[in-house]
């Protein structure tokens, strides 16, 4: 459910991903509040809202990081592609695109023989 929020902390939150490139002190000037006025607090205050948007822009940032990887397997020899992967995969894996593994599990004899179950009478 979202809550009603004040006009300042909707500005906060909308220039916080933009305009402010993440930086909680330059998102609190540009929303227009008073110098006096605790980052740290509207930070807090919004921190369900600040998490929310987090979790959105990651999301967001997932199809540079796996065009990252192409441009990789196009030029492999590229200085800096370790850490361009190792990025990339990061951002790929916190946006829920994880590599999955599968184990193929088979048997000559599928058929298994349990022990007798124990009465509970005795």
């Amino acid at each position: 459910m979202a809550r009603n929020l004040t006009e300042k902390q909707q500005k906060f939150l909308d220039v916080l991903f933009e305009e402010a490139g993440g930086n909680l002190v330059t998102a609190r000037k540009l929303a227009g509040y008073a110098d006096g006025v605790s980052t740290k607090a509207i930070a807090e205050s919004l921190a369900e809202e600040i998490a929310d948007l987090t979790k959105k822009f990651i999301s967001s940032s997932a199809v540079k990081a796996a065009y990252s990887m192409f441009e990789v397997m196009n030029s492999p020899t590229d200085l800096g592609n370790k850490e361009k992967m190792a990025a990339a995969k990061d951002v790929l894996d916190r946006s829920g695109f994880i590599k999955t593994e599968k184990v193929e599990v088979s048997a000559a004899n599928p058929l298994f023989i349990l022990p007798q179950k124990a009465n509970e009478d005795e």
